[in-house]
C-alpha cells in the first residue's frame, strides 16, 4: 500500500499544499548587498545599475541594501529597500539614500513558473 493513501478521500498532502513546498508566487525578493560591500567600491554614487555592472548583485531582480559593516565616506546610494540601520549608517556618514520605485510599480510581480503564469 500507498504510505499517503487515505482511503478515497483527497490525500492530506494535496489538502495542505505547505506540507510538500508551498511557494508564493506574490513573494518579493531582494539582491542584498552590505554597507562593507559598498565601502569596498571606489565610486561616490551608488545604483543597481552600477552594481550589477560591477557583479556584486544579480542581472534581474530588486536590490536592497543591508547594515552588516560600516561605512566611513559620503556615498549617494539609489536602491529599491533599505534596512533602517542601512539608511542611518549612510546619512550618518554625509551621505543620501534613495528610494526607486520598483520596475512593476504597484502592481504585484508575474507569477512564474506554473499554470497561472502571465494572468
Amino acid at each position: 500500500m500507498n504510505s499517503g493513501f487515505e482511503g478515497g478521500q483527497l490525500p492530506l498532502t494535496q489538502r495542505i499544499p505547505k506540507l510538500r513546498g508551498f511557494q508564493n508566487p506574490f513573494r518579493v525578493e531582494y539582491n542584498v548587498v552590505n554597507l562593507d560591500d559598498l565601502e569596498k567600491l571606489a565610486l561616490d554614487s551608488v545604483t543597481p545599475e552600477t552594481l550589477r555592472a560591477s557583479g556584486i548583485v544579480h542581472e534581474k531582480g530588486l536590490v536592497k541594501v543591508l547594515g552588516r559593516g560600516s561605512i566611513s565616506r559620503a556615498i549617494a546610494v539609489e536602491a529599491h529597500a533599505f534596512s533602517k540601520a542601512a539608511a542611518r549608517a549612510i546619512s550618518g556618514a554625509g551621505g543620501s539614500v534613495t528610494v526607486v520605485p520598483a520596475p512593476n510599480g504597484d502592481r504585484r510581480v508575474p507569477a512564474r513558473g506554473n499554470a497561472l503564469a502571465n494572468r
